[in-house]
């Protein structure tokens, strides 16, 4: 079995933990509430899906914290920041005295988790799978976490209206018409980071009606030349940062490669908000639309 002191002290090596904290910590073993209600008193979420769901379930007066990338809905904001779900400060967010913690899967690093599921306040991890299935999944597990399944069966069946609606409308394309979408994370040292199987840009896409021109390696990795031109992109997607940085539309077509794809030379590059996009959570059926109009038209 995973021995908790051995992680503790291997995250107060790697200067994840600060002294006082890790010794008040070894005293503690692992705790487990996975079939039990959360105490939510004082709820940490970790995930911006997770915390829309509970402010959608109308419970987020229990919030005390949230994750950065929590920016909906606007109260949210109001709510102290405990970094990013992926770089994740243990002692940050114990400081905070929580009387749980729900974080959705991908959050990290790893180390901190460990930490986080060896203190004596409960920590429970979401499943998280970019579909229509796993949208649901996440609204009944957050439901049952926080003891209020009646809620969330309300609210299941509200989403789950609203995703078959989005989903239906943007199926109506016939096979041959659907267009071929190259999400674009970022382009390093000229080299384009792209979207494979199994990502939320990948989910998001096929949700929309269309196909990822990437799809045939998983997660994220960078392209070679030949790679996009034989990929063929009719559509470019990327995120909208909003704050002018980034690439551009001119970093786009000065990049070779991309300059021969149908997506470039047609000037079929869509921005979307990323945490809207990305975000798998009770609004994704209003993403399916806003991107499947940007693609095809209304």
């Amino acid at each position: 079995m995973f021995n908790h002191q051995r992680a503790l002290k291997t995250a107060l090596a790697r200067g994840l933990l600060a002294l006082p904290l890790a010794a008040s910590l070894l005293a503690f073993g692992p705790s487990a509430h996975a079939d039990e209600k959360l105490d939510d008193t004082r709820l940490i979420s970790i995930g911006g899906d997770l915390t829309e769901i509970i402010y959608a379930l109308g419970e987020d007066n229990h919030l005390i914290a949230r994750d950065t990338t929590s920016l909906f809905p606007e109260q949210a904001l109001k709510l102290p920041d405990v970094g990013y779900m992926r770089a994740l400060s243990p002692e940050g967010i114990l400081a905070m005295n929580p009387t749980a913690i729900i974080a959705v899967e991908g959050s990290g690093p790893p180390e901190a988790l460990t930490v986080l599921r060896s203190a004596s306040v409960p920590f429970e991890t979401v499943p998280n799978a970019y579909t229509r299935d796993g949208i649901l999944a996440k609204i009944d597990k957050v439901g049952a976490l926080l003891g209020v399944e009646d809620k969330a069966a309300e609210l299941h069946q509200k989403v789950a209206s609203d995703l078959d609606a989005a989903i239906t409308d943007a199926a109506k394309h016939p096979q041959g018409e659907r267009k071929r979408v190259l999400f674009i994370l970022s382009l390093q040292g000229g080299k384009v980071m792209a979207s494979g199987t199994g990502t939320a840009a990948d989910g998001i896409i096929k949700l929309a009606g269309s196909i990822n021109a990437v799809g045939t390696f998983p997660g994220y990795k960078p392209l070679t030349d030949e790679a996009i031109i034989e990929a063929k992109p009719d559509i470019i997607l990327m995120m909208n940062r909003g704050d002018g940085a980034g690439t551009t539309n001119d970093d786009l077509t000065k990049q070779p490669a991309l300059a021969l794809t149908p997506a470039v030379q047609n000037k079929a590059i869509i921005r979307m908000d990323g945490l809207h996009l990305l975000g798998f959570g009770p609004r994704t059926a209003s993403a399916v639309r806003e991107l499947t109009t940007a693609i095809y038209g209304g």
